[in-house]
């Protein structure tokens, strides 16, 4: 019996361990599902401990919190407005303290999905503008930890200051042009305009009327007796509307600081992605398109009547060129053959110019020459002369003079020796005188002969003694 009531102790003590093993391992997970969360990366957390602590989770992994507290903040939050947002749900955020994030998931938490905002332009022209702006929240503890007090959720921060700045700037935006100048090419200045007002803060304008003189005055054309020069008419002066930004002290335009810069909130990026005028501005557009379109057809054909014209012009005056260029060619080239012939008759002249030139300096020298070599043999013969007068003087011309007796002898020897007469000569000395040619009467005959010869050369053939005669 003992033993029976031993083994139901043993087994009341097994049954009230196991439950309290049991209990022990529920509070155990209780607590650690109440302490223990992971932080995904993109985000930043704000834990609030049971002890009232607060900290600034960054870093991804598993965090302990005693039983706290804590939000999760999407290190970027987007505002977009957009032509497909249901408008039943205009605001699509996740719930308040959802500890449940999943960022591989495309998520909508923390960010604003909006229906296309309706603007209205500087001319008073609305449309539907579809835009996107990206926000940074700050990572630094103090700022942060500035920006939880303050707004609590990033839904609320949304709610109350992203969106409203976005849906105000965007339509401030909006009435610094007209609807005309966006879509005549300023698109890109509206987007640029737009992202520097969320980023650095909405000018501060005023709208003025400024009355401006049309570029082309209307003419009229009831008096035809004006031709082209009619009178003006209609109105010469139209009135537009101007916006100016407002300046400071330094020239710098004034701004309505974006509330959410305090808190280190920026701007990363900021898009207009599409804009839809209403229907009646569209009809305008599409109207002044045609008229637009028909001008420039209009243009076209004028523009091709006229190069017509010109092309008749053109073509007349090409068929005048083309005589005058031909009329020019021979022109030319007779002018040029007259003016070879020209230069030919003139090269020619020269040459003969030049010839006599020549010539005239060729007999100039010859002349020249002649006279040297006349004065040369004048020189020569009257130093011969002198030579000769001397010798003469010297010796009464002795050796001439022999040599010509000799000379002489010798042609009268010579002439004698070859004379021909018979071997017997018949003759007589008698009365009648008449020579027979003997020897006597051929030696008389040669001095006859001699003495002629030194007469006619005229010189004594006596020698002087005396030499100073």
């Amino acid at each position: 019996m003992s033993e029976i009531i031993n083994k139901i102790k043993f087994s009341r003590s097994t049954f009230f361990k196991t439950i309290a093993g049991i209990i022990a391992i529920v509070a155990f997970g209780l607590f650690l599902s109440k302490s223990i969360f992971y932080a995904e990366p993109g985000y930043i957390y704000h834990v609030r401990t049971v002890l009232g602590y607060e900290e600034v989770v960054t870093d991804v992994g598993y965090k302990f919190y005693p039983f706290g507290r804590y939000n999760s903040w999407k290190r970027a939050m987007t505002v977009q407005a957009t032509q497909n947002s249901s408008l039943n749900n205009r605001y699509k955020f996740s719930s308040e303290g959802n500890n449940n994030v999943n960022a591989e998931n495309d998520s909508n938490n923390t960010s604003a999905n909006l229906p296309a905002l309706n603007i209205m332009f500087l001319d008073q022209v609305d449309a539907d503008a579809e835009a996107t702006v990206r926000f940074s929240i700050p990572s630094d503890e103090v700022s942060f930890l500035k920006l939880a007090h303050e707004y609590r959720s990033p839904e609320n921060l949304l709610r109350t200051a992203l969106m409203p700045a976005f849906k105000e700037t965007l339509q401030a935006n909006a009435s610094l042009m007209t609807a005309e100048d966006y879509y005549s090419g300023s698109r890109t200045e509206f987007n640029s305009e737009f992202e520097k007002q969320m980023s650095q803060g909405i000018y501060l304008v005023r709208r003025i009327e400024v009355e401006t003189q049309a570029s082309i005055r209307a003419r009229a054309s009831a008096n035809a007796s004006l031709g082209t020069d009619q009178e003006q008419y209609g109105e010469g002066s139209k009135t537009i509307f101007v916006v100016q930004k407002l300046l400071d002290s330094d020239g710098l335009p004034k701004r309505k600081k974006q509330r959410f810069i305090d808190f280190g909130i920026t701007v990363v990026s900021a898009l207009v992605t599409e804009m839809r005028p209403n229907n009646k501005f569209v009809e305008r557009m599409q109207l002044k398109q045609k008229a637009s379109a028909d001008r420039a057809i209009a243009r076209e054909q004028r523009v091709q009547e006229e190069e017509q014209r010109l092309l008749a012009i053109a073509r007349g005056e090409r068929e005048v060129a083309e005589r005058q260029a031909q009329a020019k060619v021979e022109q030319i080239q007779k002018t040029t053959e007259a003016e070879t012939d020209k230069q030919l008759a003139i090269t020619n002249a020269n040459k003969l110019k030049e010839q006599a030139a020549i010539a005239k300096d060729t007999a100039e020298i010859n002349f020249e020459k002649a006279k040297i070599e006349a004065q040369t043999i004048r020189t020569l013969a009257e130093a011969e002369a002198y030579q000769k007068q001397v010798i003469l003087e010297a010796d009464n011309a002795l050796a001439q003079k022999l040599d010509a007796e000799i000379q002489i002898q010798k042609l009268w020897a010579q002439a004698f020796s070859q004379r021909k007469v018979p071997t017997t000569v018949f003759g007589s000395s008698g009365q009648s005188g008449a020579p027979v040619g003997s020897d006597g009467e051929v030696k008389a005959f040669m001095q006859l002969l001699t003495l002629d010869a030194a007469k006619r050369l005229n010189y004594n053939r006596e020698i002087n003694t005396d030499v100073s005669k």
